[in-house]
């Protein structure tokens, strides 16, 4: 298993027989589409975490409607919020539920915003976490209201919220290969408290941090 970074929270999973997209928005250095089109004869899933902006491409149900061996798994915020047609999905992601891939299986948790992770496990047995936008997103005190008007909690509760959803996904994964994880500048110096509490939690064998482009380049 090959893992390609996108851009943002985007980053594919190239198998030998299948592609696993994640949270695929944009692809400003050309590394998700050469590999799309040089798939004629694999198998292409699109997760998607939730309906954000940044975490979604319009482009994606099309795809998935052109081609019967490209499969779309959104979750459920998203088929509602981006007006997915049901019938489409191979599965809707929503928390607690388990889905049975040829290819993979798949579990989602809760998120400390909106939608959910999802945790794969691969038919090698090779364990991969994609946070999506959970992460302990403890602002400082004197952070720009305007990046965190989607928090609704103190901080206290955020970090309580955030470590209660690590407990639930190491009581069924102890060990993570590949967590694709946010590490986020607006958070200023607690930026790497999300992802150190998730190493202090679970074995992590590999930390690919994401979600870091806002303010670095002009398409964050």
């Amino acid at each position: 298993m090959q893992l390609h970074y996108i851009h943002h929270s985007g980053f594919v999973a190239e198998e030998e027989d299948c592609l696993i997209v994640f949270d695929y928005w944009l692809d400003p250095h050309g590394v998700l589409l050469p590999l799309l089109h040089n798939t004629t004869d694999k198998e292409v899933y699109f997760i998607i975490s939730h309906f954000h902006q940044d975490h979604y491409n319009p482009d994606i149900p099309l795809w998935c409607t052109a081609n019967n061996r490209w499969h779309l798994l959104p979750s459920y915020d998203t088929v509602k919020r981006r007006r997915i047609d049901k019938t489409l999905p191979l599965a809707v992601l929503r928390f607690g539920e388990s889905v049975e891939a040829p290819h993979f299986s798949l579990k989602s948790y809760r998120s400390t915003d909106v939608g959910v992770c999802t945790v794969l496990t691969l038919r090698d047995g090779t364990v991969l976490f994609h946070a999506g936008d959970c992460n302990n997103w403890y602002f400082p005190l004197s952070a720009d209201p305007t990046d965190i008007d989607r928090v609704k909690v103190t901080p206290d509760q955020m970090e309580k919220l955030f470590l209660s959803i690590l407990r639930d996904i190491k009581h069924d994964h102890p060990v993570i290969d590949h967590a694709m994880f946010p590490v986020d500048p607006r958070l200023g110096q607690e930026m790497m408290r999300g992802p150190l509490q998730l190493l202090d939690t679970i074995k992590v064998r590999h930390l690919h941090p994401m979600h870091y482009s806002w303010g670095l380049d002009d398409l964050g």
